[in-house]
């Protein structure tokens, strides 16, 4: 009865801390998507929103990762579950970092409405917006992966990661020939590198979340290893 008793409170004690990740995930994503509006928008007030945003996020970050280590020193878990622990530690790693992502998309809006350039500058906003829509869909895919432990849905983040790098290669092209086409557009285009750059490396977090989900059920590390070679390994 103890026993049983011990392991309620431990899968509750999961549960919860899994809980807490996805609500940090799902902080993130705003923040992503309206560091994107604030882009498209030129909005300075809505940049200030986001970078307000990224306490938030690291305090959950150090406040989950402080509850793992309790949790850990106390239950001294093995197999799935210490996997699982493991892997939320390096979940929150990723999503703090998805945070970082979004608060220097923000700090590039607030430079360029402070020099004033928002009014003459070719953004090519549709495809900023797409290559934004895919690196949130798949962190939404990733943590969706992650909430139900679902090897598929997780297979599915990597098998599309290349459309994200492919959008960004795209954007890159555009905005070394605005530069080349008019010098004045070389400072406000090397911000949007950045900012393109920025989204990218979301869709790599996505991507190392997926991973971790296959990790926790398969018991397998696959990292640098090709989609179709990780399909092979875990079926």
């Amino acid at each position: 009865m103890v026993d049983k008793h011990l392991s309620t409170q431990f899968d509750a004690e999961l549960s919860g801390i899994s809980t807490r990740v996805l609500e940090m995930g799902g902080l993130v994503e705003a923040q992503v998507a309206q560091a994107v509006q604030a882009l498209s928008e030129f909005s300075a007030e809505s940049a200030d929103e986001v970078l307000a945003r990224e306490g938030r996020v690291n305090s959950m970050e150090i406040e989950i990762d402080r509850d793992l280590s309790t949790i850990i020193a106390r239950r001294q878990p093995t197999a799935r579950d210490l996997r699982l622990l493991i892997a939320i530690s390096k979940s929150i790693a990723n999503l703090e970092r998805v945070g970082d992502e979004a608060a220097r998309i923000a700090r590039t809006v607030q430079r360029l409405v402070a020099s004033g350039v928002s009014s003459r500058l070719r953004v090519p906003m549709s495809d900023l917006g797409y290559e934004a829509d895919l690196a949130t869909a798949q962190l939404r895919k990733a943590l969706d992966a992650f909430a139900r432990l679902d090897v598929e849905r997780a297979l599915d983040v990597l098998k599309h990661d290349d459309e994200i790098d492919k959008e960004f290669d795209g954007l890159l092209r555009k905005l070394i020939t605005y530069m080349m086409e008019d010098p004045r557009t070389i400072s406000s285009s090397i911000d949007l590198v950045f900012v393109a750059k920025a989204i990218e490396r979301v869709g790599d977090h996505a991507k190392n979340l997926a991973e971790v989900v296959i990790y926790v059920v398969k018991g397998q590390d696959v990292r640098h290893n090709t989609p179709e070679a990780v399909e092979t390994m875990v079926r």
